[in-house]
């Protein structure tokens, strides 16, 4: 059974993107087929993993199915790793979503094709910050939204408002469970946060992602962290943010 894991924050700028390169690469390391699919208009992923970012046809033809999503997938540098890239048209996709019947869908019936062509075993989104149709669509498809928190207090009232409106407003909601990304332990403040949000919420993982400059070497690199620095801070901590994530899904 194919699971898929939504990076998804209302907020921008909390590691989504380097988690979602750092998990679909282990996932891929540990033997597991995978697709990471590049849903934010900026690309970042993509240029992450060293692919054009371009999706012929853009997003219209995607969302309407008038586009083979099989077609459209790019290797990367591990073979078990697939990757469907950014596209800038993405930035339209809540005008493409709402032309198509069943919007909330849309997304989900593209998995469904590609999920029936290829035989994946993860599924990973790296979002687009906002909520919008989109990430009502994104909701939908997703088995698991993986949220990052940068550990301060605004974000996690954020974080609140997020599962308000996953309680309220969405009629298939994902399982919700986050981490805490670009912390510092020198700041009592994160180190308080990160203590209270663990206690409060069984959902909040144990991992904690360091902010590390390994972490913006890897747009240097262009490769995850397991490529260049699999035992710097940043490096283990997403080990043990994956193997506790598996553990969850299993």
């Amino acid at each position: 059974m194919t699971r898929v894991i939504a990076l998804y924050n209302i907020k921008g700028g909390v590691g989504k993107t380097s988690a979602s390169v750092n998990l679909a690469w282990l996932a891929a390391a540990g033997g597991a087929r995978v697709l990471l699919w590049d849903l934010d208009p900026q690309g970042a992923a993509t240029y992450l993993l060293r692919v054009k970012p371009k999706v012929r046809g853009g997003a219209r033809k995607l969302v309407r199915g008038k586009s083979d999503p099989a077609a459209l997938l790019k290797g990367t540098d591990h073979e078990r790793l697939d990757l469907l890239p950014g596209d800038f048209s993405y930035r339209n996709m809540d005008l493409e979503l709402r032309d198509t019947k069943r919007p909330a869908k849309g997304l989900e019936r593209v998995l469904d094709r590609l999920t029936e062509e290829e035989d994946y075993d993860y599924v990973f989104l790296d979002c687009p910050p906002a909520i919008s149709l989109a990430s009502e669509s994104i909701f939908r498809a997703a088995d698991v939204l993986l949220v990052p928190l940068i550990p301060t207090p605004l974000s996690l009232r954020t974080f609140e408002q997020l599962r308000a409106f996953m309680a309220t407003d969405v009629a298939k909601a994902p399982a919700i469970l986050a981490f805490f990304s670009m912390a510092d332990g020198h700041r009592p403040l994160h180190a308080e946060v990160i203590a209270e949000m663990s206690a409060a919420h069984r959902g909040v993982l144990g991992a904690v992602i360091p902010a590390a400059t390994d972490v913006e070497r890897m747009a240097v690199q262009r490769r995850a962290l397991a490529q260049f620095a699999p035992r710097g801070r940043a490096g283990r901590a997403y080990e043990a943010l994956w193997d506790e994530l598996r553990a969850r899904l299993e």
